[in-house]
């Protein structure tokens, strides 16, 4: 029996050998998901690959009566609707490990960005001047780190932070203080986080405890001095209260890399703020990850087809 996976969103084929390197499967690979093609292709698939510019919606999945399971190459399933896909019976899959050591670096990459104005100066650069005085910044070493969450890419930031010299502090409920102690870290919680940290990195998912959990109120209690990153998920910053901190100076500073909406809307009140950096979803952007995160999934989808288990599944307990 030939297995069809149909793959688009530019997921690397590279990654995908656990599929392509077996007997029993053909790998489709349809660029643009509104396409006839990809309808066409959709109707005898078995699988679906994406990555997060497909919206796998209910339509998509009830136009693909072999559909078993859906794969998205990287930790969010926003784009995927999951109940849809269960009361189907199709499994639905992610990659939470192939991104991890992408996400971190781009965290430290904005934190240090935003601390020595980094992209201020190169703009300033690009004009022809020199001008070292306006971008006077912030060292790392001796500052305290505050993280919001701290499970697979939290815990990375938090080494790497250590590394520059930094105190770590952690709030995450799920996270016990024998682990934030191997991390070279102490639990705290949110508000001594908020009332002490000089940067707040936030690593949670999107979910209804989580959202706005760094609101307005939350903003107003940071220093300052602080600096604010986030490069989890949009929606857990209320981006608006982050503006009118930036212009009002009462923090130092933020960088983004995610957004409620995507792409972030011509009129976003973070278009024009201050001391802000901003970069377009980049945290999986590396040719490593999306390697690591495509063969995760495709070993997860394999297996699935090949055994019948679904044990893997994100939605995997609805579907017993």
């Amino acid at each position: 029996m030939m297995h069809r996976v149909v793959v688009t969103d530019g997921v690397a084929l590279s990654g995908l050998h656990p599929l392509t390197g077996a007997p029993g499967f053909e790998v489709v690979e349809v660029i643009d998901s509104a396409s006839a093609e990809f309808a066409d292709a959709m109707r005898e698939a078995a699988a679906l690959i994406v990555r997060s510019a497909t919206t796998v919606s209910a339509p998509i999945i009830e136009a693909a009566p072999a559909l078993r399971a859906i794969g998205r190459a990287g930790v969010g399933v926003d784009n995927v609707d999951i109940p849809a896909a269960t009361a189907r019976g199709i499994a639905v899959y992610n990659a939470p490990g192939g991104n991890t050591i992408a996400a971190a670096e781009l965290t430290m990459a904005l934190l240090l960005a935003a601390a020595r104005m980094v992209p201020e100066a190169h703009h300033s650069m690009m004009q022809g001047k020199w001008d070292r005085g306006s971008f006077t910044g912030v060292q790392l070493k001796g500052k305290t780190l505050g993280l919001i969450g701290a499970g697979r890419i939290g815990g990375e930031v938090a080494s790497r932070s250590l590394a520059f010299g930094m105190t770590v502090l952690i709030y995450d409920p799920y996270l016990t203080a024998e682990r934030a102690d191997a991390l070279g870290a102490r639990l705290a919680d949110l508000n001594e986080i908020l009332e002490t940290a000089d940067f707040v990195s936030i690593h949670v998912p999107l979910t209804e405890e989580t959202r706005g959990i760094v609101g307005r109120e939350a903003l107003a209690a940071l220093k300052s001095s602080a600096f604010v990153i986030n490069a989890s998920r949009g929606g857990v910053l209320d981006e608006e209260a982050l503006a009118d901190a930036l212009r009002s100076g009462d923090i130092a500073g933020a960088a983004l890399d995610v957004y409620e909406e995507e792409p972030l809307p011509d009129d976003s009140p973070l278009r024009g703020a201050p001391n802000l950096v901003l970069t377009p979803h980049l945290g999986a952007s590396t040719i490593e990850a999306q390697i690591d995160v495509a063969t995760e999934v495709a070993e997860k989808i394999r297996h699935q087809l090949d055994s019948g288990d679904t044990s893997a599944a994100i939605n995997a307990a609805d579907l017993l």
